[in-house]
């Protein structure tokens, strides 16, 4: 052994979740240059299991210990939409739990095999029916906490460990990367953990940052920070994940938030596209959600301005989904050649300019 080798110290990691965080900022060149500031984008997709909901999986599970919640061998059950049961399947692995997870037929293939993956036993509800139905994918969990012995539903809608996660991590991490000159947060709004415990932070070392939630169409969460009412006429189905909730959680802080914006399926889907092929950066469904965001607000921004938008999570969760024009077609977000025109040879001729298209833009 060598005197610098005896003077190096172990680099390893004890366990998966320890290597949870400290996620790459970076510049994001076209969007600074449509909007006249600095636009940086907090990639989510550097933690083990690509997504910011790595970050709760292993705190939500450690609180329930000291609370007595659960004991050893015992069951972890939550309802999700892919992410978060990912990094609680991860953190069941670690600690020894067996894993429930219920989900929608909504969730992407690939989240759902990646869960099964995992050894997680999976359960698929139905997307459409309302939260309270007992086919709910909500509802399924809470049935089980309550008829397995020494279970616990993790329900992070609800769960401060969800907000304190982020509060602890994601904020100080984005204040200490843009050396406190962060002007404007923005993030997807679902569970409310990742926008607002992270916006709280954020807002206590500097009141003037804006704290932006990107909710879906179709979702209440917009309409409830208006008027404080919870309007089920706003509650349409809808393609994203993840965004928007048909539910008031309680870890959505509505103080902390300055503002929401709502975007819809298609124009999220297709910034998405538009970004990865642009920035050479893999991102997900909401993450285009939250580019559709900032492109509706771009002419409010000024030239010292600089925003961070959380890019959620990675575009290899949507194969099947935004990144497959098969998916865009049947959800009509792309039409499909013979829509254009009856003939044999000029469809061959589109669909080779439309091809070309797509490949340098992600768009028709």
């Amino acid at each position: 052994m060598t005197q610098e080798s005896e003077q190096m110290e172990p680099q390893w990691h004890d366990n998966i979740m320890q290597t949870v965080g400290n996620t790459p900022l970076v510049k994001l060149h076209g969007l600074s240059k449509l909007t006249g500031c600095l636009v940086l984008g907090k990639l989510e997709s550097f933690n083990p299991g690509l997504s910011a909901k790595d970050r709760i999986g292993f705190g939500v599970i450690e609180a329930a210990e000291r609370d007595g919640k659960i004991k050893p061998g015992g069951t972890i059950i939550e309802s999700t939409s892919g992410n978060t049961g990912y990094s609680v399947a991860m953190a069941c692995i670690v600690k020894g739990y067996r894993c429930i997870l219920t989900t929608t037929d909504k969730s992407a293939e690939e989240k759902i095999a990646q869960l099964k993956a995992l050894g997680a036993e999976v359960i698929v509800c139905p997307n459409h029916v309302p939260s309270d139905d007992p086919q709910s994918y909500y509802s399924v969990a809470e049935r089980l906490s309550k008829e397995i012995e020494n279970s616990f539903y993790v329900n992070q809608y609800y769960n401060p460990a969800n907000v304190e996660a982020h509060y602890k991590s994601t904020g100080p991490e984005i204040w200490k990367q843009t050396a406190g000159r962060i002007t404007h947060y923005m993030a997807t709004c679902g569970t409310g953990g990742t926008i607002s415990g992270a916006g709280k932070y954020l807002k206590e070392q500097n009141p003037d940052v804006k704290v932006i939630a990107v909710d879906a169409e179709g979702s209440v969460l917009t309409k409830f920070h208006q008027t404080g009412i919870l309007d089920k006429s706003q509650i349409h189905s809808y393609q994203l994940e993840g965004v928007g909730k048909n539910i008031i959680p309680s870890n959505v802080d509505f103080d902390t938030i300055d503002r929401f914006i709502k975007v819809d399926d298609r124009s999220s889907a297709f910034r998405a596209r538009q970004l990865t092929k642009s920035e050479g950066i893999f991102i997900g469904y909401s993450s285009g959600a939250c580019v559709e965001a900032l492109m509706r607000m771009r002419r409010e921004f000024k030239s010292n301005d600089i925003v961070v938008l959380l890019f959620a999570d990675h575009g290899s969760k949507y194969l099947s989904k935004i990144y497959s024009n098969g998916w865009m077609q049947k959800q009509g977000f792309i039409r499909k050649i013979a829509d254009y025109a009856p003939s044999y040879q000029i469809q061959r001729r589109l669909e080779r300019v439309f091809n070309k298209y797509i490949k340098n833009y992600g768009n028709i």
